[in-house]
């Protein structure tokens, strides 16, 4: 058996940017007929929303694309992550630095911001602050796009 790709999104509460992109991954790698590849999950660095489900604005997004997320919590990141994924994807500067402080530091490289896999690095929209959740779709499905691509 081949070894999986183990990829883990992280953001600050794990109910809206993480889940969105663990989801749209998930589908990605299915379309292309290479789910066997890859374990897909995420994370939050914050406890605010641990044991919660999907925020229901992104789990609409998710859904118009015909993407499903059922039965998914929030949970947090914790330090053995870091040994278990071989890529923790963060959504934006502030998720990286609490990323390397609970992971320890990343001495192997392996913590890295979603749209840096992209033409234009930088942050991905918060929806929880901005409530355009098309503009987190957008920034996500690029995203993870990239992310395929370069695997």
């Amino acid at each position: 058996m081949m070894k999986q790709t183990a990829i883990l999104f992280v953001c600050h509460g794990n109910i809206c940017r993480s889940p969105m992109a663990e989801f749209v991954m998930k589908a990605l790698v299915d379309e292309a007929g290479r789910s066997a590849e890859f374990h897909i999950a995420s994370a939050a660095t914050s406890t605010e929303e641990i044991g919660n489900a999907v925020y229901p604005p992104a789990r609409r997004k998710l859904a118009e694309h015909g993407i499903g997320c059922a039965g998914k919590r929030a949970r947090q990141l914790r330090a053995d992550d870091y040994s278990r994924y071989d890529l923790l994807v963060g959504m934006d500067e502030w998720n990286i630095r609490n990323m390397r402080r609970i992971c320890g530091g990343d001495p192997e490289g392996k913590i890295r911001r979603l749209l840096d896999f992209t033409s234009r690095p930088g942050d991905v929209a918060d929806p929880w602050y901005t409530g355009d959740f098309d503009a987190t779709w957008r920034d996500v499905d690029e995203g993870c796009r990239a992310i395929l691509a370069a695997l």
